[in-house]
């Protein structure tokens, strides 16, 4: 790991006035990912500005129909909280089902979207709810928010603040994990907003998206069997040692209807 200045802000202006004034400084708030590719020196740091601590981004509570979560907030936070079971269970259970305890005490919903890991579980939830991301200079509807691999419309010097989530009519999340990592080989979000549809699939090897199509079928008719025989663009998939890219898509599918089952109860 090559030298750095750790420093830990008292507030969200704190931390981005020492981001504004080193230019290779680097936000930590878990450290899950940051910290590994430090460690094998992929990654450098002038200064690593820890904002994991700050309880103004930890916040977890609904606003009329806005569930907000701090950037702060812990995957187990998220998972165990009664706010968030009560209002999206959905949500809950994403965040139960990330990594492995260690990984949920420490790892945080900011830093989950902000790297935005092509088979995290956080990117689903975000396009799927359709929430908003906000940031301590705007705000960023989630459609616009993934702009590719590890890439967000954040810009540099950008903190993530909070995340407002609407209150869905209901919904349901499935996953199944890579045995080794945890990560997602698939996972699917199926919403109910009230007033439409949205499926959100990750893992796939290339980014987090939205199904149109299972969308638009599933506005005439929210049962899994729906979903038989619709097809999923290839491009939305990767292909390596663990899957072809049409296994992946048979996943997505098998995950989608999974969700379906669960958002119906």
């Amino acid at each position: 790991m090559y030298e750095f200045e750790y420093v830990r802000p008292k507030s969200v202006a704190d931390a981005a006035s020492v981001l504004a004034a080193n230019s290779d400084a680097r936000l930590m708030s878990g450290g899950m990912t940051l910290l590994p590719t430090m460690k094998q020196r992929l990654a450098q740091a002038s200064h690593l500005v820890h904002v994991g601590m700050l309880g103004e981004l930890q916040q977890i509570a609904r606003e009329g129909d806005t569930l907000v979560i701090g950037s702060a907030a812990t995957h187990d936070a998220v998972a165990t909280s009664t706010v968030v079971r009560t209002a999206i269970p959905a949500l809950a259970k994403l965040a139960g089902g990330i990594g492995d305890p260690q990984v949920r005490y420490l790892g945080t919903l900011g830093g989950s979207i902000a790297n935005n890991d092509p088979a995290a579980d956080y990117p689903a939830a975000i396009l799927g709810l359709g929430a908003t991301v906000v940031t301590d200079r705007r705000e960023i509807a989630a459609d616009t928010w993934f702009q590719g691999l590890f890439t967000t419309a954040l810009d540099e010097g950008e903190i993530v603040v909070r995340v407002h989530f609407p209150v869905p009519k209901r919904a349901g999340y499935s996953k199944i994990k890579h045995p080794a990592t945890g990560y997602a080989m698939s996972g699917v979000l199926v919403v109910d907003t009230g007033a439409g549809i949205r499926v959100a699939a990750t893992g796939g090897g290339n980014g987090v998206f939205r199904w149109a199509e299972a969308e638009t079928a599933l506005t005439k008719s929210m049962s899994a069997s729906t979903l038989d025989g619709l097809t999923l663009d290839l491009a939305h998939f990767s292909e390596d040692i663990h899957a072809t890219r049409e296994y992946r898509a048979q996943l997505c599918r098998v995950m989608a209807a999974r969700a379906v089952d669960q958002l119906l109860g």
